[in-house]
C-alpha cells in the first residue's frame, strides 16, 4: 500500500469541528488504499497561550520546563485527532515524538533532529492503524530529555518520519490552498503556484515565508521527497515542491523567472560603529556573537574612513536574541575596541525569488527602480544566485511588497486569494 505522511497545522485543528473535518479527511486518505501517518500541531494558538501562561508565572522558565509545557500543545491534538477517528469507525493510535523515536540534541527550544527511528510507527502501520504523531518534539540522544524543535517543528517532523519510512509524499495541510507568490494577507492579489523546486522555496523559507520552514524544506531535499503544500480547508491541487531529478539542475526550464515575495518581520539590526579596519576585527565581533548561539543573516561593511582608519559593521539577526547579543557587546566594548551600538529592531526584510533570474538580465533594476517609485528608502541589500533581498523600515514592509509584487506581474486576475483560518499570531 502507499504510505502517505500527513501534517495538519494549528489553524486546521482550532475546535472541535475542525478536528472533526481533519478526522475525516485522514479517514478518507485511509479509505482511498493509503496506510497514513499524520502528525499535528497545537491547537489553534495553544502554543503562544502555553508561552504567555509561563511568562505570567516567571519571566525567566527554565528551558527544561518550558519543553515539557509546550510539548502539551501537540499531545492534545494527537489524543483529541485520534478520538474522533475512532469515532468514525476506524482505529488509531495516537504518539508522542519521543515516542515515535524523533531523536534529538540536548538544545532545549531549537533541538535539531539528529535521527528518526520509527519501528512502533512502522508496526503500527503494519497492524492496520493510522497513526497520529505529536509534533515539534523529541528525545534527546544523550539526557532523554524532552525537547522541542522550535517555530515550525511540525512541518520538519513531517519531512523527516516520511523520509524515515519511506513514504511515497508529505502532504502538509494549512490554512491557504499551496504557495503563493506572495503572503495573501499582505497581497491580496498573490497568485498560487503550483511547482516550484526545492531551491527556490530554501530561498523563500529563510527569507520569512512561513508556509513551509527551513529546516523541513532542507530536511526534504536532502532525502530527496516531494512536498504537497495544500489546504485542510478544500480539495483543491496545492502546491508541489519538487527535488531535482538525478544529475539535473534544480529548476525547470519553463519556470517562471520570479517565484515570489518574502518577507521577514522577526529581525532586528545592529550597528557596531567606529571599529578599527585591520584584520580580525570583524573576526572578533562575530565569534562574540557566535559564542552567544546567535545566528546571523545579513552582514554589511561600510568603506573605512581615511581619517580615522575605522568603518562601521552592520548585521542582522533573530530579533529574539537582540538583546543578548547587544549585551555581550557592550560588556566586551574595550576588547573590541569600537565607538558605540545603534540597535534597530523596528526593520523588515524583503526578498524576492526565483531561479529564472540567473540568466535574465534586469531583475535587480526592475527591483529597485520598483521599492524608489514607491518611496521605500533601502539599508542594506544582501544577494544570491536567486535571490535579492533588502531591509527597509519596518512600517513600510507591506507597502514595498505589494509594490515589488506588482512590477513584476505577479498580480493575478483570477480574483483574491483565500485565507480560510488562524490568526496569524
Amino acid at each position: 500500500m502507499p504510505l502517505v505522511v500527513q501534517k495538519y497545522g494549528g489553524s486546521s485543528l482550532a475546535d472541535a469541528e475542525s478536528i472533526k473535518r481533519v478526522a475525516r479527511r485522514i479517514v478518507d486518505t485511509r479509505k482511498a488504499g493509503n496506510q497514513v501517518c499524520v502528525v499535528v500541531s497545537a491547537m489553534g494558538d495553544t502554543t503562544d497561550e502555553l508561552l504567555d501562561l509561563a511568562d505570567a508565572v516567571t519571566p525567566s522558565a527554565p528551558e527544561r520546563e518550558l519543553d515539557m509545557l509546550l510539548t502539551a500543545g501537540e499531545r492534545m491534538s494527537m489524543a483529541l485527532v485520534s478520538m474522533a477517528i475512532a469515532n468514525l469507525g476506524d482505529s488509531a493510535r495516537s504518539f508522542t515524538g519521543s515516542q515515535a523515536g524523533v531523536i534529538t540534541d540536548d538544545v532545549h527550544g531549537k533541538a535539531r533532529i539528529i535521527d528518526v527511528t520509527p519501528g512502533r510507527i512502522s508496526g503500527a502501520l503494519g497492524d492496520g492503524h493510522i497513526v497520529i504523531v505529536a509534533g515539534f518534539q523529541g528525545v534527546s540522544q544523550n539526557t532523554k530529555e524532552i525537547t522541542t524543535l522550535g517555530r515550525g517543528g511540525s512541518d520538519t517532523t513531517a519531512v523527516a518520519l516520511a523520509a524515515a519510512l519511506n513514504a511515497d509524499v508529505c502532504e502538509i495541510y494549512t490554512d491557504v490552498d499551496g504557495i503563493f507568490t506572495a503572503d495573501p494577507r499582505i497581497v491580496s492579489s498573490a497568485h498560487k503556484v503550483d511547482r516550484i523546486s526545492n531551491e527556490e522555496m530554501q530561498e523563500m523559507a529563510a527569507s520569512g515565508a512561513k508556509v513551509l520552514m527551513l529546516r523541513c524544506v532542507e530536511y526534504a531535499r536532502r532525502f530527496n521527497l516531494p512536498i504537497h503544500v495544500r489546504s485542510s480547508f478544500s480539495h483543491r491541487e496545492g502546491t508541489w515542491v519538487y527535488p531535482a531529478a538525478e544529475g539535473e539542475e534544480d529548476v525547470d526550464a519553463e519556470a517562471p523567472i520570479i517565484a515570489g515575495v518574502a518577507h521577514d518581520r522577526s529581525e532586528a539590526k545592529i550597528t557596531v560603529v567606529g571599529v578599527k579596519d585591520t584584520p580580525g576585527s570583524a573576526a572578533a565581533i562575530f565569534n562574540l556573537i557566535s559564542a552567544q548561539q546567535v545566528n546571523i543573516d545579513m552582514i554589511v561593511q561600510n568603506v573605512s574612513a581615511v581619517a580615522t582608519g575605522k568603518t562601521d559593521v552592520s548585521f542582522t539577526l533573530p530579533k529574539s536574541d537582540g538583546q543578548r547579543a547587544v549585551t555581550a557587546l557592550q560588556e566586551a566594548k574595550d576588547e573590541l575596541g569600537f565607538e558605540s551600538l545603534q540597535y534597530d529592531d523596528q526593520i523588515g526584510k524583503l526578498s524576492l525569488i526565483g531561479s529564472g533570474m540567473r540568466s535574465h538580465p534586469g531583475v535587480s533594476a526592475t527591483f529597485f527602480q520598483a521599492l524608489a517609485d514607491a518611496g521605500i528608502n533601502i539599508e542594506m541589500i544582501t544577494t544570491s544566485e536567486i535571490r535579492v533581498s533588502v531591509i527597509t523600515k519596518g512600517d513600510l514592509l507591506d507597502d514595498a511588497v505589494r509594490a515589488v509584487h506588482t512590477a513584476f506581474g505577479l498580480d493575478s486576475s483570477e480574483g483574491e486569494a483565500v485565507v480560510y483560518g488562524g490568526t496569524g499570531r
